[in-house]
């Protein structure tokens, strides 16, 4: 087992990304969609970092979302962003922690907002320009018959070698398809 995260046996059994899914530390994802929510939560932004839960932004993160890329949603997909966990973040009078944003891609330079934190209180909030380093192309094709063979093997699954292989360098949705399904990213 040495080598394995547990970080999976972590995740809370929600509809929605929480907190709690960054104990583990702060996490990149990419924005897949964006959809109208409800009244309490009225913007939903799914990403490829929560196995289809969607990331429910608080207003003032909404205020930083719409402040980084506008606001319309549509340019939105395809970004991507860093999300962390902010023990400090009070719900009902009661400190629960909460998703905040620290990076965003497709910025051009880092920027700060004064956001409320309760009601008359205001803090500086610093968002950086989310540079995304992706995996090295070449040491791609030089691994990836090693990584299906010990897939084959039932060495590993897709799912951990894309893991493994990430925390070097964010993969592609194509290089993630050839790991995953290699039969039909050839085609």
């Amino acid at each position: 087992m040495s080598g394995e995260s547990f970080a999976n046996t972590i995740i809370p059994k929600t509809d929605q990304a929480n907190s709690d899914d960054l104990i583990s530390g702060p996490r990149t994802v990419k924005v897949l969609s964006v959809t109208r929510g409800n009244k309490e939560n009225p913007v939903f932004i799914y990403t490829d970092g929560f196995e289809g839960r969607p990331y429910k932004p608080c207003l003032s993160m909404r205020r930083a979302i719409i402040s980084a890329w506008g606001e319309y949603p549509d340019p939105w997909v395809g970004r991507s962003l860093t999300l962390y966990r902010d023990p400090e973040v009070v719900y009902g009078g009661v400190k629960v922690g909460g998703i905040r944003i620290s990076e965003f891609s497709d910025i051009t330079e880092d920027f700060e907002l004064m956001l409320t934190v309760t009601r008359g209180k205001r803090k500086a909030h610093r968002f950086s320009k989310l540079e995304i380093t992706y995996y090295d192309a070449q040491k791609f094709a030089d691994n990836l018959a090693a990584w299906l063979g010990l897939i084959a093997e039932g060495k590993a699954t897709p799912e951990k070698i894309i893991a493994r292989v990430e925390q070097s360098g964010k993969l592609t949705d194509l290089q993630k398809a050839q790991i995953v399904n290699p039969q039909e990213a050839a085609q």
